[in-house]
């Protein structure tokens, strides 16, 4: 199995995930919030790139969840923390979802052949379905701004470190070094994260329980998949 890891969504060209399984990784928080929602009985998430277009999609029958600048937004029911996604909030509900980042990630993804939704907390579940289907695989890191980020980076790391375990990896550089990186990290994440610019002005705003909980390993085995503009669980 090939696998590619691309830094951020500028670095990406849509042609170029044709023919492979893409994981998108923004795992602070986006992809951490869709995991959790989708486990806790969301019956699906739309991304949507603007908050006009989410406002416009909002009725009883919808929770407007997201972000700006990592702050909730004004008119909506949910913010980016995956803490507030708890069964009794989500359960059976459409989600329409805008963050800075995650979602222009899944939505640029749209020419890959399947779009999964990765994080830390089901990594090692969706290694396992990444082994089982043994496509190539393109890891998008959805980056902070347009710029690489170190948390999506290391989590793109502990991917490839659980696949890794399964079975042989025709990996490229960028993805061997964050094989390592997590290799040499994962014992203590927290002192790796100390240097990422995205962790630490999350933390400045006072989201560390949050950041806590996107950094718990493999304690959801549901895998979002985004399939004809909706996320829904695999």
């Amino acid at each position: 199995m090939k696998v590619n890891l691309f830094a951020s969504v500028e670095n990406v060209n849509e042609e170029s995930l044709k023919g492979s399984s893409v994981v998108v990784i923004d795992v602070l928080r986006a992809t951490s919030v869709i995991t959790t929602a989708i486990h806790n009985g969301c019956r699906e998430i739309q991304p949507v790139l603007k908050v006009e277009e989410a406002l416009s999609l909002k009725n009883q029958e919808v929770l407007l969840g997201g972000e700006r600048k990592g702050l909730k937004l004004e008119g909506f029911d949910l913010s980016n923390s995956p803490l507030e996604y708890t069964m009794e909030r989500v359960n059976g509900k459409t989600i329409v979802f805008t963050t800075t980042n995650g979602t222009r990630a899944i939505l640029k993804s749209k020419y890959a052949d399947r779009i999964l939704i990765g994080s830390m907390l089901n990594a090692k579940y969706l290694a396992q379905k990444l082994v089982e289907f043994g496509d190539d695989v393109s890891i998008l890191c959805a980056g902070t701004a347009g710029k690489f980020s170190m948390d999506d980076f290391i989590c793109a790391g502990k991917i490839i470190y659980e696949m890794s375990k399964m079975t042989d990896l025709d990996k490229d550089d960028f993805s061997s070094l964050a094989y390592l990186s997590y290799v040499n990290y994962k014992d203590n994440i927290f002192e790796y994260l100390s240097h990422a610019k995205h962790y630490n002005y999350l933390l400045s705003i006072g989201l560390n329980e949050d950041i806590e909980y996107c950094f718990t390993e493999d304690i959801i085995d549901a895998i979002p998949c985004f399939i004809n503009g909706r996320i829904v669980k695999l």
